[in-house]
């Protein structure tokens, strides 16, 4: 701002937003990402570990936004039951990657194969922080 006259022109707050988010681990190994997420304060953000995505796949579904995270090399099956669920229903999906730095090439291959099919976006992180920025950013 260079003025008082150009600082009425500016947002002063940033604007109230009715997005449902569902955010869940599809895996174990990133179960204790999504409850170190879900210890923080979001509004409209409702998160799932692994075992409950797989008990009851149509809550994650009923979301404007469909947010995964699994952990390089491990099995990201629980991604086809959530994406075609999102699918039916024209619900965007977004998958985080969490790459170790001690997975292989091959490890990380693996798992983009299991959830390319079944997300608009996929975002490979190696630091569990840059998940929680973009997720406030989807906010």
């Amino acid at each position: 701002m260079s003025s008082a006259a150009e600082a009425r022109y500016r947002l002063q707050s940033q604007p109230p937003t009715s997005r449902a988010i569902t955010v869940s681990s599809l895996d174990p190994a990133s179960d204790p990402v999504v409850v170190r997420l879900a210890a923080q304060a979001w509004q409209g953000v409702t998160f799932f570990r692994a075992h409950e995505v797989l008990h009851d796949v149509r809550t994650v579904a009923n979301a404007d936004l469909a947010v995964m995270i699994t952990a390089a090399g491990t099995d990201a099956h629980a991604a086809a039951l959530i994406g075609q669920a999102c699918s039916d229903r024209r619900v965007p999906t977004a998958t985080f990657v969490l790459r170790a730095s001690s997975a292989t090439e091959a490890a990380l291959s693996r798992t983009l194969g299991q959830i390319r099919p079944w997300s608009l976006m996929v975002l490979v992180a190696s630091d569990e922080a840059f998940v929680e920025d973009v997720l406030r950013s989807f906010r």
